[in-house]
Order: structure tokens, then sequence, then C-alpha cells
């Protein structure tokens, strides 16, 4: 079968699935490698159990459920992001397919994937005679702003990830092999890749997806910080933060000035479904608000999609509710787009970056924004992160919270 008759096949992904196919495949690790732009291969590790895949990125888990197969084709659903890894068995241990988004009319990203393979960049262990443990100032594209590269670094293996102001990258995985690094990433978005070279206190890479190539600059600085992610967007004076949306799922209008959520704090969050910062905001806030629902606290996110269609909306939100068990109020309130998301929000500065989480005290007054997202691969910043939050809702309620277990969902 050829590749694009292959990716024809990927909305059948829900029809008969022959046992023998799938039982076929051989479980376990496997290594896969994309072909991105000019050439480049960026490889990524999954494990195969029955009929659910997780993508292996550092120390996260990416939970694929619902793998189908028809006659020698397998397919993957990546729900969450609407897209699908379909590929051709080439035998037991062989795949060659594509990652698509679902509809897209492109054919994707080619990729090939080996089972039993364990290792990401180097078969045979390699040594490293450079360190990028620690802090770096990071200048990502000519004019880019403000990064900072969080880097672990045990032997030649290297984890880490970049903080931006709107949100990270998530989380790296690689190898450190002499004065050379390599860096990649795939959980179930867009896979990248980071090649580069240490010289002292300075590094040299470029950042490498489908659609090109960014040079990447850094230098070795362990104060290296962002701006005040809480200075970023503001309340305009004399606007009063407010807004009316349909529920995504019933289409039923809702407002911030609805009985629900008088005399409470409210915490809004600004998302798509389609935002990995978005997703890791999702997976922390779910569990926390059924922890702490009773206390007088509510949350609204409000999610701008990639169509301005509320059928499509309520579709990808359906897979984020499901996939994260929200229980709390979610609206869509447009188009995908920054400068739409700040034209129906006229009463911020601006809206920089998804998400963007807004805290509102029981007289209904904006306390404070935070721009962006801090998550889980960050590390100490996430526990900080998380720490903070708490002490501001405390602050909003009047009263510290009894301590319970809250785990974030993915």
């Amino acid at each position: 079968m050829r590749l694009h008759s292959l990716l024809l096949l990927s909305g059948l992904a829900a029809a008969g699935q022959p046992a023998n196919a799938q039982s076929a495949l051989q479980q376990g690790l496997w290594r896969g490698s994309f072909s991105l732009a000019n050439g480049q291969q960026a490889p990524f590790n999954f494990e195969l159990k029955g009929q659910t895949a997780y993508l292996l990125n550092g120390s996260e888990r990416f939970e694929l459920k619902g793998i189908t197969t028809r006659a020698d084709s397998v397919f993957i659903p990546v729900e969450i992001y609407d897209a699908t890894l379909a590929a051709r068995i080439e035998n037991n241990k062989t795949l060659t397919g594509s990652f698509k988004r679902n509809g897209a009319a492109d054919q994707g990203i080619a990729f090939t994937a080996e089972a039993g393979k364990k290792y990401r960049f180097f078969e045979q262990l390699v040594q490293a005679s450079v360190s990028l443990h620690g802090k770096w100032d990071v200048q990502i594209g000519k004019g880019g702003n403000k990064t900072v590269g969080v880097f672990e670094q045990h032997g030649s293996k290297l984890t880490g990830t970049f903080l931006t102001t709107t949100g990270d990258l998530r989380y790296f995985e690689g190898s450190v092999k002499g004065d050379e690094f390599f860096l990649s990433a795939f959980s179930g978005s867009n896979p990248s890749l980071i090649k580069g070279k240490v010289s002292g206190n300075t590094l040299t890479a470029e950042i490498i997806n489908a659609r090109g190539s960014q040079p990447v600059e850094g230098t070795r600085n362990e104060q290296a910080a962002l701006p005040d992610a809480y200075t970023l967007t503001k309340v305009k004076e004399g606007v009063p933060f407010d807004f009316t949306f349909p529920d995504a799922f019933t289409g039923k209008p809702v407002s911030l000035k609805d009985p629900k959520y008088q005399g409470k704090a409210v915490v809004v969050t600004i998302l798509g479904s389609w935002c990995p910062n978005c997703l890791d905001e999702t997976s922390f806030l779910a569990p926390w608000y059924r922890a702490n629902r009773d206390r007088g606290v509510e949350i609204i996110g409000l999610a701008f999609e990639r169509k301005n269609d509320p059928a499509f909306a309520k579709t990808r939100l359906e897979a984020l509710k499901k996939r994260f068990g929200v229980d709390y109020d979610i609206l869509f309130a447009g188009i995908a787009d920054k400068k739409f998301a700040s034209s129906v929000l006229p009463a911020l500065s601006e809206v920089l970056s998804f998400p963007t989480t807004i805290y509102i005290n029981r007289k209904g007054e904006v306390t404070k924004i935070h721009t962006g997202y801090t998550g889980p691969a960050t590390g100490q910043y996430y526990e900080a992160f998380v720490k903070e939050f708490n002490e501001d809702i405390d602050e909003l309620l009047g009263s510290p919270a009894k301590p319970k277990a809250v785990r974030s969902e993915k």
C-alpha cells in the first residue's frame, strides 16, 4: 500500500480490525524517526501495550488509547490533538507511515519505527566532554524573545526544556556526545529536533521541525529568568472585566455575572484544545477543582479553537473534557487568534498567550493575571507555580485549604 493511499484510510480507523494484524505487532518499546525539514531525522520513543500506545519523553508517558488496524495498516489516534499516526505494517517489528492532522490536505510528516529499540539517538554508549546542566539565557530565532533553557545532564543523558514568556516547550530528551548535544520531542503535537554544540559557557544550535529551522544561541547563567509573568497582561483602568459566551457543549449563554459565580473566587483560563501548554494547565486544574470546589471557588475555561465553528469546537472540547475529567464550565469564545481574543475581552490590555489565567476575588475584582504556563517539564518552576497558585487562591478565599492530594492527569 502506498503512503498516500494509507493516509486516506485514517478516517476509517474505527472500522473493523482483524485480530491477527494487531496481535502480530511486537509489544513493548519502539523507536521511531520523523523526517523533518532539510532531511533531518527526529527520533522518538513509544511503547505498545495492547490497544494503547505511550509516547515517551523524559519522565512523561503520554497515553494514546484506541489503536486500531485495518488489513496491513495500524492507526494510533492522537485524539486530543485531532491527529493520527497511520502506518503500514511492513512486518511485526517495522512500521512505515505518517503523522497527520485529521482532515488536513497535506501528506503529513513521514516516519518509520522499529520494535525493540530502546535508545533515542545513539545505540552505543557515547561519552560527553561538556555539560549543559543548569540554566542558560537563550535566544531562539533572530530577534526572538527572551528564553531560558533548563537542563539536567547525567553522564551523556540529557533532558530539559525551554521557558518562554508564553509557556514552556515541554519535555525534550537526548544525549551529549563530545561537545555536541542532540534533543528531540514528540508528545502528540509537532515533532521537533535540536542539534547543537557547547563551547565553554556558550552554546549554538538549531531547532528543527517539519516547516524549517531556527538558530539558537545561549549563554550559561544560573540567574537566568523570564520577565514576571504577572506583569505582561493587565486590566485596563476603568474597564470592568466581563464576558458572555456560549457553553461549548449546550450552547447556553454563560456570563461572569451569573449567580453561580457571585460571591465566589473565580479563575478564568484562556485556552485552546490544540495548545500543549493549555493541556498541561488543564491536567492540573481539573483534579484541583474537584478537590477544592466546595471551598467557594469556580473555574471557567474560555476556549479559542482552530475553527470558528461551534460544532467543531464541541467535538474538540469534548475530547479535552473526557481526557482530563473536566467538571468546570468551558465556553466557546471563538477563533484561536490572539488579536481576536483581545477584541472579545476588551478589558484586557492584550492577550499575549494561550493560556492566560485570570484571578478574580469574591467582589468580582481581577487581582492577578498570569501569562503563559509553567508546566511539569520545568521541574522546580512548576512546583513553585503550584505553590503560588494555592497561596493565591487561599488569599482570594481568605482561608487556607486543608491538605488534599491532588495529582496532574495526562
